[in-house]
């Protein structure tokens, strides 16, 4: 009788199960598990401030975003309007446990609603002639509309304040309720896509300043 060379059916199932967890996941399952691991809690936007800096010969720029963690010694200035200056003054002492930098990104990511979109998105620095835009870009077709999120509300040159679009925010990445390194620019819902575009109009381009942050008072 001729001997059975074949896998056992439990031996069977144990390599299909290993060979799906091996497997690459679909950029949409990163996405659902991202939401379903992370969480997004509040934070004081006063202590934050996002800035357009310049980057090579300062024609092109980046996001960073500035915290003041404690206020024994302010981590930025912010001075004028359309555009406003910001002064990093961290960069002039050692911010230890005094201010928070997050400037690329493994600091920040995108996130509208449940949907962690670090995978799918991101933040770039468009200078227009009359403007300094922070638009989302998807990274591949299908992920979503491009998005206006923030805007100097002028052109100039140096390290500028980006203000927030109506709807958007900062909030910090969390893992079972506790707090991580990690900040998300966050919309609690999709955008009309009427307004979603970089292109110099939006829900707010009618010219009404936004509320510009300053940092916490040195005590």
């Amino acid at each position: 009788m001729s001997r059975h060379t074949g896998l056992r059916p439990r031996r069977r199932l144990a390599l299909v199960a290993a060979a799906a967890l091996a497997a690459p996941l679909a950029p949409m399952a990163v996405s659902a598990a991202s939401s379903a691991l992370f969480q997004a809690l509040p934070l004081e936007q006063t202590r934050f401030v996002l800035v357009a800096a310049p980057i090579g010969d300062g024609s092109r720029a980046q996001l960073n975003i500035y915290e003041q963690v404690r206020t024994s010694r302010p981590c930025f200035e912010v001075a004028g309007q359309n555009p406003a200056a910001v002064n990093p003054l961290l960069a002039t002492f050692d911010f230890t446990g005094i201010c928070s930098r997050y400037i690329d990104a493994n600091g920040y990511s995108l996130r509208v609603g449940d949907s962690d979109l670090a995978t799918s998105y991101r933040l770039s620095v468009t200078r227009t002639d009359d403007d300094t835009l922070l638009v989302a870009r998807p990274t591949r077709a299908g992920a979503g509309p491009e998005m206006l999120v923030a805007r100097t509300m002028g052109q100039g040159g140096g390290f500028l304040q980006l203000v927030f679009e109506p709807g958007w925010e900062l909030k910090r990445r969390a893992f079972g309720g506790r707090a991580l390194g990690h900040l998300y620019v966050y919309r609690a819902a999709w955008p009309d896509t009427t307004t979603a575009s970089n292109g110099g109009s939006s829900s707010s381009g009618s010219g009404e300043q936004a509320a510009r942050t300053a940092p916490p008072q040195a005590q």
